[in-house]
């Protein structure tokens, strides 16, 4: 046995000998000022980490030494009167630069500290290593009108889906109905103009830099969702890349990027598809009226949901299905007139009045593709729609389509959409079908919605898995009349190939290669056996 170091002490419990070294003792002022020392060092790091807080306290303290009880309470009173007059003057910046940091450190410290070692523990996000818990670390609280934003460090060995997997339970965890997690930031970095805009740059840099070990947690403290959205203001010229259609659930408009893409709209019945695709048109009518767009619309349900809009429209089908076969079929003439006589000089068309964007949109697109008896005007109808969708976004044929069942039996093309919208649907396995592979566990509950949440749905961000919840604006009857009267169609709409003095052409016939005689396939012997006349006369 190995002799111990320094004094020793022996201890006899019957036969068995203990020898054991001597505990050193710290003197008691020694344990003291190292526990100051300690608790001196944490002060100054938070004093470090919070200057606002310590410059406020600091100031009234001077304020109340120099002047009392009226220098502490006057400014109080001041500051009150400027952060009203802020808040209605530019209610955005007052939440996002006064009110939201007050109301997250708040929120940090008296909601989700208190709570966050048994929510952690209870929805499975606790680890153990070295027989000890270890829990994933709340950094930060940011609050707005509607959200908390909770920045997240994760445990080592997790990854962003094992936060994902548990977002419904750690939304109940705090009380709350909906939550989303993200693997980045979920707002974008602001652009920056101006004398500060190259310091300000770099500041983004640095908070919005790539963070692999940081997941943010999205909370819905209040649902702004609940009431009607009206309708957004239609631009007279419209922005393809941003038109307004919705409200984020932080009081943010979500704007779609048509141009270039293929839009998908799955819902259920009376889930507020109708919504979706009048607020797309009432942002497009004034490229309508001026001549940058063209929509071209087929509504299987007899007109029932477009007739009242039919001015807005260059082409409208709603009643014969050999019109909508037809209607398709000029889509891909136009498409295949400009692929020849864009290629080799753009990647992407840009609209313009002699060569306008063509969106084609369809109502009820199962009628085409699934529920059509005719079975040669199904397979037209299919075969137009699937060279559209793979070769139509490049060239300004654009289709926007919504469907209530979006099985692959019902939508063979369904993966050719880029962008695809979820509104209230019947069965969880519906949500991946339209979103994606992976989307409800990523907080996409579009089989969940309430009775009131028409026109509440799922996008997808541009760059991100994660899904945003939106409410698409609500197109009433009287609005769409005053759409169709402000905004018509011009009259010549109808021909786009004709409008423009272009004729499509044809694919040239192109003669057959000449072949060589090539010698017989079979040995001579075995041609023998098979024709009798011995090859005496030609056939």
């Amino acid at each position: 046995m190995r002799r111990p170091r320094g004094e020793v002490i022996l201890t006899s419990a019957g036969d068995l000998l203990v020898i054991r070294p001597k505990r050193f003792v710290l003197p008691m002022w020694l344990v003291v000022l190292g526990v100051v020392l300690r608790w001196l060092a944490r002060f100054c790091w938070w004093c470090l980490r919070h200057p606002v807080a310590v410059g406020l306290a600091v100031a009234a303290v001077v304020l109340y030494a120099e002047h009392g009880l009226p220098g502490v309470v006057v400014p109080l009173v001041l500051s009150s009167a400027a952060s009203a007059l802020w808040r209605w003057r530019d209610e955005a910046s007052w939440w996002r630069w006064c009110a939201g940091p007050l109301l997250g450190r708040f929120r940090h410290v008296f909601v989700y500290r208190r709570a966050w070692h048994e929510a952690m523990t209870l929805c499975g996000l606790a680890e153990t290593y070295d027989h000890r818990p270890v829990l994933p670390k709340l950094l930060r609280v940011r609050s707005d009108q509607a959200l908390d934003v909770l920045t997240v460090r994760m445990v080592r060995g997790q990854t962003p889906a094992d936060f994902q997997k548990a977002t419904a339970n750690l939304a109940y965890a705090f009380g709350r109905r909906h939550a989303r997690v993200y693997s980045e930031r979920p707002d974008a970095p602001p652009t920056r103009t101006g004398y500060w805009a190259l310091l300000l740059g770099w500041v983004d840099r640095v908070r919005f830099r790539d963070r692999p070990s940081v997941v943010y947690l999205v909370l819905v403290r209040t649902d702004a969702l609940r009431p009607v959205v009206p309708p957004f203001d239609a631009p007279p010229v419209p922005d393809f890349t941003a038109l307004p259609l919705a409200r984020r659930e932080d009081l943010g408009t979500w704007s779609l990027r048509l141009l270039a893409t293929h839009v998908l709209i799955g819902g259920a019945t009376r889930s507020g598809k109708g919504s979706v695709l009048w607020s797309l048109v009432r942002a497009l009518s004034g490229g309508i009226a001026s001549g940058l767009a063209r929509l071209w619309v087929i509504d299987p349900k007899g007109g029932m949901e477009f007739a009242m809009g039919r001015p807005l429209f260059a082409r409208f089908a709603g009643t014969s299905f050999e019109a909508m076969a037809d209607l398709l079929d000029e889509a891909v003439a136009v498409m295949r007139e400009r692929q020849t006589r864009l290629a080799g000089t753009v990647r992407v068309h840009t609209p313009t009045e002699a060569d306008p964007l063509v969106v084609v949109v369809i109502d009820e697109m199962a009628a085409l593709t699934a529920y059509l008896q005719d079975v040669d005007l199904r397979r037209r109808i299919a075969s137009s729609l699937g060279l559209l969708l793979s070769q139509g976004a490049g060239v300004g044929v654009l289709v926007v389509a919504a469907l209530q069942d979006p099985r692959k039996e019902v939508l063979p093309f369904r993966d050719l959409f880029p962008t695809r919208i979820a509104l209230g649907l019947t069965e969880a396995a519906q949500v991946d079908m339209i979103l994606g592979d992976g989307a409800r566990n990523r907080g996409a509950l579009a089989d969940q919605m309430p009775r009131w949440a028409k026109g509440v749905g799922y996008v997808i961000l541009d760059g991100t898995p994660e899904p945003l919840r939106v409410r698409f604006s609500y197109v009433s009857d009287d609005d769409i009349r005053d759409l169709a009267r402000r905004y018509p169609a011009p009259a010549d709409a109808a021909d786009i190939l004709a409008q423009v003095g272009r004729e499509s052409t044809p694919e040239p016939v192109r003669p057959p290669l000449p072949r060589k005689p090539s010698g017989p396939l079979l040995p001579d012997a075995l041609r023998n056996l098979l024709d009798p006349d011995g090859g005496s006369e030609p056939r």
